[in-house]
C-alpha cells in the first residue's frame, strides 16, 4: 500500500516530531480504550505514517530524528540497568542464571535449526538470526510494566532478564558477526582468537564507558543538592554515554545499561538521578520512540521471505516460552513466574533493529544484507505487534498488574526474606536478621546498640505472640523510616514461647519515632491475621524460597492482611506517608 499519499517535506524535523508525537499519543490512547497496550497503538501509528501504508513521511524524515531515537534508547537502557541492583537480586541469581543459560542456548538453537534445516538457508544467516533471537525489547517491557502498574517477583525477574539477555544478545551477535564476516571476506579475516575477542572488547568498552560516567555522576551528586543541578548533570550523563559509545563504535544501549547498573549499585538511595529526571515527560519520549519504531518497520519486505519470517517468529516464541518454563522449574521459581515469564520476553525492537542496521552498513554483507534486513525487520515488526499483548497478559495473569501501590508491609521484599532460617538462641537469630536488614535495606545503624534496644524490649514484654510467630522491633535514628526483614524456619526455632510451639516466622521491624504508629499497626495486623488464619500460616511456614514467601504475603487473597494503604486512607479519611 506504499505510495498512497505524497510524503510531506522531511527537512523540518520539529514539524515531523510534532506530528509523530501527536498521532502516536492519540493512537496509544485509542489502543488502551479498546483493551490493547498503548505501545501497540503507537507502533501501528508509525506503520500508518510510514512507507508501508499512507507514506505521510519518507525514510529521510526518520534519519533526521535518529538522535532522539538514540536518546530514548539510552534513557530506557538506564532505566533497565537500575533494576540490576545486585544486593536486591540476591535471591534471584539462581533463576536468572538458569534463564540466561537457556536463552543463549535453547532459543538460538531452535531459531538456527528452523532457518537452516527447514528454511534451507546458509549457516551464516542462521547464526546471525540465532543471536538476534536472544534480545527482548527493553522499551516495550518497561512501558508495559509502568502502564499496568506492575510490581512483584514476576516483574522483577522479567526486567532483570531483559537486561541480561540484551547484554548476551549484543555479545553473541558480535561473535556471529565477526565469524560471518571472516567467512565472507577471507582477505580481511583475523585469527580465531580475534574473532572470539571481538565481543569481549565490545562488552569491556561498554562497561568502561557506562561505569566511568555513572561513577562520576554519583560522585558529583554527593556534593550537589540543588534539583536543577542534579537534573542538568543527569541529562549530560545520558548524552555523554551515548555520544562516547557512538564515537568509539560501541553499543550505546549497552553502555547506557551499564550506566544504570553503576548508579544503582553505587548509590541505591539516589533515585532522583538518571532516568528519574525524565519521569514527567518520559511518556512523551517513549511515544515518539515507539511511533518511530513503527515508522521504520516496512511490511513491504514481507513478500520477499514470508516463510522465513514465520519460521523465525514461531521458533523464537517457542524458545522464549520453553526457556521461561524450564528455567523456572529447575530453579524452583514460583508457579506464576514459571507459567508466564516466557510470554513477557516476546517483544523485540531497539537492540534488534540497531544490530540489523549494523549489517546493512557493512559492504561485506552486500549479497545477503537485503535478505537479512527484509526478514529481520519484518520479524521484529511482527514481534512488536504480538509481543506487547503477550507481555501484558503475563503481567496480568502473574498477579503483578496493579500492585505498584503502597501496602501495609510493602517494605518487605524478596531480598529482605530468609528461608531455612536457623539459630540456637534468640540473640543469634536477631544478629542474623540485623545483618540482613543492613545489607538488604541499606539502613545506617550501630548494630550493637540496635540489638541491645531490641533485647531490652524483649525482656520487658516478649514479642513471641504464639502460633509460631515472633515480631521483635527496635528504634531507628532519623525520620520517616520503617523497614523490616523476615526469617522463615520450616523446622522451627526452639525458643521459649507462651504456647510452647517452636518459632517458625520471625519478623524484625525497625522504625523511626515518627513511624512508630505504623510499626505497631503492622505488628498488630501480623499477629491477628496469622493467629486467625491457619491456611496462611501453613503456606508461609512451609515456603521453600523467598520468592514464594513474597507472593504469599502480596497475594490478593490476603488483601485483608496486607492491604493497600491508599484504600485504607480513603476509608478512614486520612493521609499516610507511602512506605
Amino acid at each position: 500500500m506504499s505510495g498512497m499519499m505524497l510524503p510531506l517535506p522531511s527537512d523540518n524535523p520539529l514539524f515531523t516530531l510534532a506530528v509523530l508525537l501527536a498521532f502516536g499519543a492519540f493512537c496509544g490512547q485509542l489502543a488502551r480504550r479498546i483493551g490493547l497496550p498503548s505501545v501497540t497503538g503507537q507502533i501501528m501509528a508509525g506503520v500508518l505514517l510510514g512507507p508501508s501504508v499512507f507514506h505521510v513521511f519518507g525514510h529521510d524524515a526518520a534519519v533526521g530524528l535518529r538522535p532522539i531515537v538514540h536518546f530514548a534508547l539510552g534513557l530506557i537502557a538506564v532505566d533497565v540497568g537500575t533494576h540490576l541492583h545486585f544486593p536486591r537480586l540476591r535471591n534471584s541469581f539462581g533463576r536468572l542464571g538458569m534463564l540466561l543459560l537457556l536463552e543463549i542456548s535453547l532459543t538460538p538453537l531452535l531459531v538456527y535449526s528452523a532457518l537452516v534445516f527447514l528454511g534451507g538457508q546458509d549457516w551464516t544467516i542462521g547464526a546471525l538470526f540465532a543471536a538476534l533471537a536472544i534480545a527482548t525489547a527493553p522499551a516495550t517491557v518497561m512501558a508495559l510494566v509502568k502502564e499496568t502498574r506492575s510490581r512483584g517477583v514476576y516483574t522483577r525477574t522479567l526486567i532483570a532478564a531483559v537486561a541480561l539477555n540484551n547484554i548476551a544478545c549484543i555479545t553473541f551477535f558480535e561473535l556471529a558477526y565477526s565469524s560471518v564476516q571472516a567467512t565472507l571476506d577471507p582477505g580481511h579475516a583475523g585469527t580465531s582468537g580475534s574473532v572470539l575477542l571481538a565481543p569481549l572488547v565490545q562488552l569491556g568498552y561498554a562497561v568502561l564507558i557506562g561505569g566511568a560516567v555513572g561513577a562520576a555522576l554519583v560522585l558529583f551528586t554527593r556534593h550537589v543538592i540543588k534539583t536543577e543541578a542534579v537534573t542538568t548533570v543527569s541529562i549530560i550523563s545520558i548524552f555523554l554515554t551515548t555520544g562516547i559509545a557512538d564515537l568509539v563504535g560501541v553499543s550505546h544501549l549497552l553502555s547506557c545499561l551499564f550506566l544504570g547498573v553503576t548508579m544503582v549499585n553505587l548509590a541505591p538511595q539516589k533515585e532522583e538521578i538518571g532516568h528519574r529526571v525524565f519521569v514527567n515527560f518520559e511518556p512523551a519520549v517513549l511515544a515518539v520512540f515507539f511511533t518511530l519504531a513503527g515508522f521504520e518497520l516496512d511490511f513491504g519486505f514481507l513478500a520477499q521471505g514470508w516463510y522465513l519470517v514465520a519460521l523465525f517468529v514461531v521458533a523464537r516464541l517457542i524458545g522464549k516460552v520453553l526457556s521461561g518454563v524450564l528455567a523456572m522449574r529447575i530453579a524452583k521459581g514460583t508457579q506464576n513466574v514459571r507459567r508466564y515469564l516466557g510470554l513477557g520476553l516476546i517483544p523485540q525492537a531497539g537492540v534488534a533493529v540497531g544490530l540489523l542496521l549494523q549489517l546493512g552498513d557493512n559492504p561485506v554483507f552486500g549479497h545477503i544484507s537485503q535478505l537479512i534486513l527484509a526478514v529481520g525487520v519484518t520479524a521484529v515488526a511482527v514481534n512488536e505487534v504480538i509481543g506487547p499483548l503477550t507481555t501484558r497478559y503475563g503481567l496480568q495473569k502473574s498477579g503483578n498488574a496493579g500492585m505498584d501501590r503502597a501496602r501495609l508491609i510493602d517494605f518487605i521484599h524478596e531480598e529482605n526474606i530468609i528461608t531455612d532460617f536457623q539459630a540456637e538462641t534468640k540473640e543469634e537469630a536477631l544478629r542474623q536478621l540485623i545483618d540482613l536488614m543492613v545489607s538488604s535495606h541499606g539502613v545506617e545503624m550501630y548494630k550493637k546498640t540496635f540489638l541491645a534496644d531490641v533485647m531490652e524490649r524483649e525482656q520487658i514484654m516478649s514479642t513471641c505472640v504464639g502460633r509460631g510467630l515472633s515480631i521483635p522491633s527496635g528504634t531507628l535514628e532519623g525520620e520517616n523510616q520503617l523497614v523490616g526483614v523476615m526469617g522463615i524456619s520450616r523446622k522451627g526455632l526452639a525458643f521459649k514461647t507462651p504456647d510452647g510451639l517452636p518459632i517458625q516466622c520471625v519478623v524484625l521491624l525497625a522504625a523511626s519515632q515518627d513511624q512508630m504508629s505504623r510499626c505497631l499497626e503492622t505488628q498488630s495486623v501480623l499477629a491477628r491475621t496469622l493467629s486467625a488464619d491457619w491456611g496462611l500460616r501453613i503456606q508461609l511456614y512451609n515456603a521453600r524460597t523467598a520468592a514464594h514467601v513474597y507472593e504469599i504475603l502480596h497475594a490478593e487473597e490476603f488483601s485483608d492482611f496486607n492491604y493497600f494503604l491508599d484504600d485504607d486512607d480513603k476509608k478512614n479519611g486520612t493521609t499516610t506517608v507511602a512506605l
